[in-house]
């Protein structure tokens, strides 16, 4: 799965800490998020598109890999 969770939060105008607080999750949790080690829940990812004003499709994609 590749993500814009980095292109966002910029967008935003977030730190990785800013939003991490916003999230109740780690600086830690969105650093391994944006660089795609770590797949959010269910619950964290509908959050986050929801602070992003974005539906989860648009952060989230799933490749093709992904579901083979």
């Amino acid at each position: 799965m590749i993500n814009n969770v980095a292109e966002y939060r910029k967008k935003f105008g977030y730190s990785q800490d800013k939003l991490a607080d916003k999230l109740a999750v780690s600086r830690q949790t969105i650093i391994s998020i944006e660089k795609g080690k770590f797949n959010p829940s269910l619950p964290l990812a509908l959050m986050i598109a929801k602070l992003f004003e974005s539906n989860v499709e648009n952060i989230f994609i799933l490749e093709e890999e992904d579901y083979k």
